[in-house]
């Protein structure tokens, strides 16, 4: 063989082999993920020829398949669209999934690998295939709640069991109707999904776990209070200087607590009262001194920048950077801003939901789920989905302490809009600054009943609730918080 025709071989069979190895690899490795991937046109198509499990929320279905008599045989409706769409996502032809239909798509198509003897039985049996029963931990009186309290405000509300982590509302608005997107109607689903697209109020986000993050406000507090206590060397009685303006060093931009004035008078202030007032200055004086990254690791351990976090949908990792866009490390300045949620920390409603729960759970946190039970046709279930724990970002001690310091900030603070009757709810608020003129981010989060509780919640409101600037974190966030936590108490 001469020269040439050698290199030809080589690089035919140098060929052969990659084709080889990738068919080997696709086989092996990604025929699942491709095979459960809601834009696989073939797999969808055979997909609407088997019945796609439900999805249910205390037993009901919101989202079902029916048969028709059509090429796809079954049809994807879905009830209550604008209380669950954020949630259950959709199913389309030619447009993908998102929601629980997404990241749930193996199980309600039939195809984990849990659900292999059950495909095996179909096949020797001759019986339709099947996909399983995803049961959902939403409780819908609770969902409602939350959702009429929200009312017309863009935003989102958070609910979850803080000694399970599962998730008892979720809502998001604005909302949307996916039976449009289920359509066997490819421009009817691309109409309607163009709509969506287009919305600039950007109706498919779910806000309680993604799209764009928040500020946190004063809600942050809580982060750097669980940081100092942490620390060992400082308590509630520990004192700052209590200044009603404060220059930022190397600045000239002064920062003033939300009230104006100093924080309670006095020449000095307290953390616990710089929590129950919600006094910023205090707050800034007291993140300098622990310092960029002793607030960083103790934001992580709350979930902060955890990409693995999943609901099971993926959730968007919140952020307190430590470091600015070239890379360098931010200065005081920046620090002190962020201190008390300013600056360029962001989060989602469902990472301060879980800071929250933390706290009520005595520092243990919950891996939060919206994933009850998985269901065979035959009521079997198909996998463990039992609650499992996340980590433990405080000490019981600083959970303690920082729980008898949110009750008072509901019972005789910033946070008082959110009390109950006969219950000691822990809470606080918080009010973003967005920048010059631009309305304000209002939210609150905190627990019920201080002493066994029973619900966490987390309710961010956009756009000043409408009112711009002239509106609190108190008037408008306390208020929702209170209708979801009287819906679990009053169950």
């Amino acid at each position: 063989m001469n020269k040439e025709l050698r290199r030809v071989s080589y690089v035919v069979l140098a060929m052969f082999v990659a084709l080889f190895l990738s068919t080997t690899y696709i086989t092996a490795f990604q025929a699942d993920a491709l095979n459960a991937d809601a834009r696989n046109s073939r797999a969808l198509l055979a997909s609407y020829s088997a019945q796609r499990g439900p999805i249910l929320v205390g037993g009901q279905a919101v989202a079902q398949s029916t048969p028709v008599d059509d090429q796809y045989e079954f049809q994807r409706t879905y009830s209550q669209p604008d209380l669950y769409a954020p949630v259950t996502g959709y199913y389309t032809l030619g447009q993908g999934a998102r929601g629980i239909e997404d990241a749930m798509n193996r199980y309600l198509t039939g195809n984990a690998n849990s659900q292999f003897f059950d495909q095996v039985n179909s096949l020797l049996t001759g019986q339709d295939p099947e996909g399983a029963t995803v049961n959902l931990t939403l409780d819908p009186a609770v969902q409602q709640a939350a959702y009429d309290a929200l009312g017309s405000n863009s935003g989102s509300v958070v609910a979850m069991d803080p000694k399970t982590g599962k998730i008892l509302a979720m809502v998001s608005k604005p909302s949307y109707d996916p039976n449009p997107l289920a359509s066997h109607d490819r421009q009817t689903v691309t109409d309607a999904y163009d709509s969506l697209i287009a919305d600039p109020s950007a109706p498919l986000q779910n806000r309680a776990i993604q799209g764009d993050l928040y500020a946190p406000g004063s809600t942050f507090k809580l982060i750097t209070t669980a940081a100092a206590l942490e620390s060992g060397d400082y308590t509630p009685d520990s004192e700052f200087p209590n200044p009603a303006t404060l220059t930022l060093p190397g600045t000239s931009t002064d920062i003033n607590n939300a009230e104006g004035g100093s924080c309670g008078g006095g020449e000095t202030a307290t953390i616990a009262t710089a929590l129950r007032l919600s006094c910023n200055i205090p707050m800034a004086q007291l993140g300098q001194a622990l310092g960029a990254k002793a607030l960083q690791e103790q934001a992580k351990k709350f979930g902060f920048g955890d990409k693995s976090i999943g609901v099971p949908q993926a959730v968007t990792p919140s952020q307190f950077p430590i470091e600015d866009s070239k890379g360098q490390a931010i200065n005081d300045a920046t620090l002190m801003l962020q201190s008390f949620g300013q600056g360029s920390d962001r989060v989602t409603p469902l990472q301060m939901a879980m800071v929250s729960a933390a706290i009520a759970n005595g520092g243990t946190e919950m891996n939060p789920t919206l994933i009850e039970s998985v269901l065979n046709p035959d009521l079997s279930p198909v996998e463990d989905f039992s609650p499992s724990e996340y980590g433990k970002p405080i000490s019981s001690q600083t959970a303690a302490t920082m729980t008898d310091m949110m009750v008072q900030d509901v019972a005789n603070g910033a946070a008082s809009n959110a009390r109950i009757d006969g219950v000691d709810v822990a809470g606080k608020t918080g009010t973003a600054e967005n920048g010059p003129g631009d309305p304000y981010t209002l939210w609150f989060t905190g627990f019920a009943p201080a002493a066994d509780p029973e619900v966490a919640v987390a309710v961010v409101v956009e756009n000043g609730g409408g009112q711009g600037q002239s509106a609190f974190g108190n008037s408008v966030a306390s208020p929702i918080a209170k209708k979801v936590l009287e819906a679990v108490l009053n169950k």
